[in-house]
Protein backbone atom coordinates (compact mmCIF):
# COMPACT_ATOMS: atom_id res chain seq x y z
CA UNK A 1 0.00 0.00 0.00
CA UNK A 2 1.44 3.34 -1.02
CA UNK A 3 1.56 6.11 1.54
CA UNK A 4 0.16 9.49 0.71
CA UNK A 5 2.36 12.42 1.64
CA UNK A 6 0.74 15.06 3.79
CA UNK A 7 0.28 18.39 2.03
CA UNK A 8 1.64 19.91 5.23
CA UNK A 9 5.01 18.19 4.99
CA UNK A 10 6.24 19.02 1.49
CA UNK A 11 9.98 19.09 0.99
CA UNK A 12 9.61 22.15 -1.27
CA UNK A 13 7.95 24.37 1.33
CA UNK A 14 10.89 26.72 1.53
CA UNK A 15 12.13 26.73 -2.07
CA UNK A 16 11.15 30.38 -2.34
CA UNK A 17 13.16 33.40 -3.40
CA UNK A 18 14.60 35.65 -0.69
CA UNK A 19 11.98 38.28 -1.57
CA UNK A 20 9.14 35.75 -1.23
CA UNK A 21 10.50 34.65 2.15
CA UNK A 22 10.74 38.29 3.27
CA UNK A 23 7.16 38.98 2.14
CA UNK A 24 5.95 35.85 3.95
CA UNK A 25 7.61 37.11 7.13
CA UNK A 26 6.21 40.62 6.72
CA UNK A 27 2.73 39.20 6.10
CA UNK A 28 2.94 37.10 9.27
CA UNK A 29 4.04 40.14 11.28
CA UNK A 30 1.19 42.27 9.92
CA UNK A 31 -1.50 39.65 10.51
CA UNK A 32 -0.13 38.90 13.98
CA UNK A 33 -0.22 42.64 14.73
CA UNK A 34 -3.99 42.40 14.40
CA UNK A 35 -4.52 39.27 16.49
CA UNK A 36 -1.98 39.44 19.34
CA UNK A 37 -2.96 42.85 20.80
CA UNK A 38 -6.63 41.95 20.36
CA UNK A 39 -6.14 38.70 22.30
CA UNK A 40 -4.22 40.51 25.03
CA UNK A 41 -6.99 43.11 25.29
CA UNK A 42 -9.56 40.35 25.64
CA UNK A 43 -7.74 39.08 28.73
CA UNK A 44 -7.84 42.53 30.31
CA UNK A 45 -11.53 42.98 29.48
CA UNK A 46 -12.68 39.40 29.96
CA UNK A 47 -15.97 40.16 31.70
CA UNK A 48 -16.92 42.74 29.07
CA UNK A 49 -16.02 40.27 26.33
CA UNK A 50 -18.20 37.60 27.92
CA UNK A 51 -21.09 40.05 28.09
CA UNK A 52 -20.64 41.04 24.44
CA UNK A 53 -20.53 37.40 23.31
CA UNK A 54 -23.64 36.63 25.39
CA UNK A 55 -25.43 39.62 23.84
CA UNK A 56 -25.06 37.95 20.42
CA UNK A 57 -26.85 34.85 21.70
CA UNK A 58 -23.76 32.64 21.60
CA UNK A 59 -23.98 29.75 24.09
CA UNK A 60 -21.28 29.27 26.73
CA UNK A 61 -19.88 32.79 26.41
CA UNK A 62 -17.08 32.19 28.94
CA UNK A 63 -15.83 29.20 26.97
CA UNK A 64 -16.10 31.11 23.71
CA UNK A 65 -14.18 34.04 25.23
CA UNK A 66 -11.40 31.67 26.31
CA UNK A 67 -11.30 30.18 22.80
CA UNK A 68 -11.09 33.66 21.29
CA UNK A 69 -8.15 34.51 23.55
CA UNK A 70 -6.40 31.22 22.78
CA UNK A 71 -6.81 31.75 19.04
CA UNK A 72 -5.94 35.43 18.91
CA UNK A 73 -3.10 35.45 21.43
CA UNK A 74 -1.84 31.86 21.34
CA UNK A 75 -2.19 31.05 17.67
CA UNK A 76 -1.30 34.66 16.81
CA UNK A 77 2.09 34.21 18.48
CA UNK A 78 2.60 30.88 16.71
CA UNK A 79 1.79 32.56 13.39
CA UNK A 80 4.20 35.38 14.17
CA UNK A 81 7.14 33.05 14.77
CA UNK A 82 6.06 30.66 12.03
CA UNK A 83 5.56 27.49 14.06
CA UNK A 84 3.22 24.88 12.52
CA UNK A 85 2.09 27.72 10.31
CA UNK A 86 -0.02 25.71 7.90
CA UNK A 87 -2.17 24.28 10.69
CA UNK A 88 -2.23 27.58 12.58
CA UNK A 89 -3.33 29.44 9.44
CA UNK A 90 -6.08 26.90 8.83
CA UNK A 91 -7.37 27.02 12.42
CA UNK A 92 -7.29 30.81 12.52
CA UNK A 93 -9.11 31.05 9.18
CA UNK A 94 -11.83 28.72 10.42
CA UNK A 95 -12.16 30.80 13.60
CA UNK A 96 -12.49 34.04 11.61
CA UNK A 97 -15.00 32.53 9.19
CA UNK A 98 -17.14 31.22 12.07
CA UNK A 99 -17.21 34.43 14.11
CA UNK A 100 -17.60 36.90 11.27
CA UNK A 101 -21.30 36.35 10.47
CA UNK A 102 -22.09 36.30 14.19
CA UNK A 103 -20.40 39.57 15.12
CA UNK A 104 -20.62 41.49 11.84
CA UNK A 105 -24.10 40.57 10.57
CA UNK A 106 -24.54 43.73 8.51
CA UNK A 107 -27.82 42.38 7.09
CA UNK A 108 -29.38 42.41 10.57
CA UNK A 109 -28.42 45.85 11.91
CA UNK A 110 -30.06 49.24 11.65
CA UNK A 111 -29.23 51.43 8.66
CA UNK A 112 -26.75 53.57 10.60
CA UNK A 113 -24.54 50.53 11.29
CA UNK A 114 -24.74 48.74 7.94
CA UNK A 115 -21.67 50.33 6.34
CA UNK A 116 -19.36 49.77 9.34
CA UNK A 117 -20.52 46.19 9.85
CA UNK A 118 -20.28 45.42 6.14
CA UNK A 119 -16.71 46.78 6.07
CA UNK A 120 -15.76 44.67 9.09
CA UNK A 121 -17.43 41.62 7.57
CA UNK A 122 -15.49 41.82 4.32
CA UNK A 123 -12.25 42.80 6.10
CA UNK A 124 -12.54 39.59 8.09
CA UNK A 125 -13.21 37.58 4.94
CA UNK A 126 -10.01 39.04 3.45
CA UNK A 127 -8.06 38.20 6.61
CA UNK A 128 -9.33 34.62 6.40
CA UNK A 129 -8.07 34.56 2.81
CA UNK A 130 -4.61 35.63 3.93
CA UNK A 131 -4.62 32.98 6.64
CA UNK A 132 -5.65 30.34 4.11
CA UNK A 133 -2.69 31.37 1.96
CA UNK A 134 -0.43 30.53 4.92
CA UNK A 135 -2.30 27.24 5.30
CA UNK A 136 -1.61 26.52 1.63
CA UNK A 137 1.96 27.75 1.26
CA UNK A 138 3.51 27.80 4.74
CA UNK A 139 5.54 30.42 6.57
CA UNK A 140 8.59 30.62 4.33
CA UNK A 141 12.21 30.17 5.31
CA UNK A 142 12.32 32.98 7.88
CA UNK A 143 10.33 31.04 10.46
CA UNK A 144 10.59 28.29 13.04
CA UNK A 145 9.13 25.93 10.46
CA UNK A 146 11.76 27.04 7.94
CA UNK A 147 14.64 26.62 10.38
CA UNK A 148 13.39 23.17 11.38
CA UNK A 149 13.13 22.19 7.70
CA UNK A 150 16.78 23.17 7.08
CA UNK A 151 18.14 21.05 9.94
Amino acid sequence: MATVASPYASTNDYALTPAQNAFALLGRVLIAALFIPSGWGKIAGFSGLVGYIASKGVPLPEVCAAIAIAVELGLGILLLVGFKTRWVGLLMAIFVLVITPIFHAYWAVDAAQVMAQKQSFYKNIAIAGGLLAYAAFGAGAFSVDGSRRRT
